[in-house]
């Protein structure tokens, strides 16, 4: 929401790929870090394939917690030793096995490279959101793979059928 006050999330898209009794964990996708995914290929010691996209790719904060940590959100591609299946269309995986594919035919097609991870302890998503801090959505691929980063925000309040502009960071409690 607009009102957030929370200078790390503020105007942020966060996936959330896990909610349960234990609390919730999420992935950021529309905050970029000042360095592309060939450089962090690189820094790791991967060899980084000549590939213009790897080269032009950002590397995301996918949050506060664990910054050191890497998920990738990706089309669904079987065969990676540490993934999940999100959803119909989105998987998460953590090995490095898939960092190591990027750039090449064995890659999956779709994917986003974040560092860290947001949580929440049990009720406290819900509490965010009843608070009104927080706008919800189905999880979108489309919205995860084709649409540019600067529009992410804008275009997952357009999926609720406003112009996020329009909103009041104002919330009104009857």
């Amino acid at each position: 929401m607009p009102g957030l006050n929370d200078p790390f999330f503020q105007r942020s898209v966060t996936y959330i790929c896990e909610h349960n009794q234990e609390g919730a964990m999420g992935l950021m996708i529309n905050q970029p870090v000042d360095m592309t995914v060939a450089k962090l290929l690189e820094q790791i010691e991967i060899e980084v394939p000549t590939d213009k996209y790897l080269q032009m790719a950002h590397v995301y904060t996918g949050g506060p917690v664990a910054t050191d940590r890497g998920f990738v959100l990706h089309t669904p591609q079987p065969g990676w030793r540490s993934s999940l299946q999100l959803g119909d269309d989105i998987m998460i995986t953590t090995s490095r096995d898939i960092l190591e594919s990027l750039g090449s035919e064995q890659a999956p097609p779709h994917f986003i490279l974040a560092l860290g991870y947001a949580g929440w302890d049990p009720g406290q998503l819900e509490q965010e959101i009843a608070d009104n801090s927080w706008l919800t959505i189905p999880a979108d691929a489309d919205l995860l793979f084709n649409t540019p980063t600067p529009e992410r925000w804008s275009k997952a309040a357009e999926r609720l059928g406003f112009d996020i502009s329009q909103l009041s960071s104002q919330a009104g409690h009857a």
